[in-house]
């Protein structure tokens, strides 16, 4: 289902009151191929509060909530982004907050989660497992469960960036999104199609977290055996069929990146254009630059201005140490 414009409007206007649109960059790299009639976009969200595009999501559900409750704490599942989001968001509303993570996570993310006053409870092997501690906790204590993927206001609060791409680029023709649990791609792709209705909207997964491709593939919620990937904010192992309803709707394709495909994307990204991105962050210049090379070296047709997302920049520090030069 698509997001009503009027909604969208109002969370800009309430997240204007805490940061300001993010930076809209042409690719350096792109433009070094010299296929000048198919320019790349980047639209940076690794400059906010909490390192990410989650807090957009956190802040807008979180404060539409607190108007017709008051909840003395917030819970939350996560890999990182969206828990130091909810942290984030959960601080500046005096609010307790209580982070449901996979066992062993990203350091810098749990440390950031930390830092913003929030309690971190390791459950279980991956994002699923901590989805249903947290649930549990909530069910429990009373607490505010703020579900990044089944929350009907986090996808809200991300479709802002969609309203920010257009302002900014009335002429963009094709956007590519990191499809994780589908919150960030409901919201942005709603947004852009109320501006531009023609537009074309590509989702971007990890080809060893597949669930939602599968599920937007089949029209049907898959759940798979596991979600092994570098790709923390990309690693879902189950779908949702109301996620994978809209998405049906609103994406108009699905692309898959492989473990090397995104790091090859975060050396690109850090060498080219200078901005750091976590794997999740650079799958869809992953998927975009791929594209754009197949067609540079093809001597295709232009295929219009495309903008990819890079969503996060919170790389671990393993992960840093094999991308840095020896």
């Amino acid at each position: 289902m698509r997001i009503a414009l009027d909604q969208l409007e109002e969370a800009r206007a309430l997240l204007r009151q805490h940061f300001a649109p993010t930076p809209l960059v042409i690719s350096r790299w792109a433009r070094s191929l010299g296929n000048d009639a198919r320019p790349i976009f980047l639209k940076v969200e690794t400059g906010l509060p909490t390192g990410s595009f989650k807090v957009r999501g956190a802040m807008y559900a979180l404060s539409t909530h607190m108007r017709s409750s008051t909840p003395t704490e917030v819970v939350a599942a996560s890999t990182g982004n969206h828990g130091a989001a909810v942290a984030w968001a959960a601080g500046l509303s005096n609010l307790a907050a209580t982070i449901f993570v996979p066992t062993d996570p990203n350091p810098v993310k749990a440390r950031r989660i930390e830092e913003l006053g929030a309690r971190i409870v390791e459950a279980g092997a991956d994002l699923t497992a901590a989805i249903d501690a947290a649930g549990e906790y909530a069910a429990r204590t009373g607490a505010f469960f703020l579900h990044d993927a089944s929350s009907p206001l986090v996808p809200i609060g991300a479709g802002t960036i969609g309203l920010e791409i257009v302002e900014a680029l009335p002429a963009v023709q094709t956007v590519y999104v990191p499809m994780g649990d589908t919150a960030l791609i409901r919201g942005v792709a709603s947004a852009l199609k109320h501006r531009v209705p023609g537009i074309r909207i590509v989702g971007v997964v990890a080809e060893r977290a597949p669930a939602y491709f599968l599920s937007w593939q089949r029209r049907l919620a898959v759940e798979t055996a596991s979600a092994g990937t570098i790709a923390d904010g990309l690693a879902i192992r189950r779908a949702l069929q109301p996620n994978v309803d809209d998405i049906c709707i609103l994406v108009d394709d699905v692309v898959s990146v492989s473990e090397e495909d995104m790091l090859v994307a975060i050396r690109q990204l850090m060498r080219e254009e200078q901005i750091e991105a976590e794997p999740a962050g650079a799958a869809a210049f992953a998927a975009l630059s791929r594209v754009h090379e197949q067609t540079t070296a093809a001597q295709a047709p232009s295929a219009g201005t495309a903008v990819a997302l890079v969503t996060g920049g919170n790389l671990a520090p393993d992960l840093r140490a094999r991308l840095m030069p020896q």
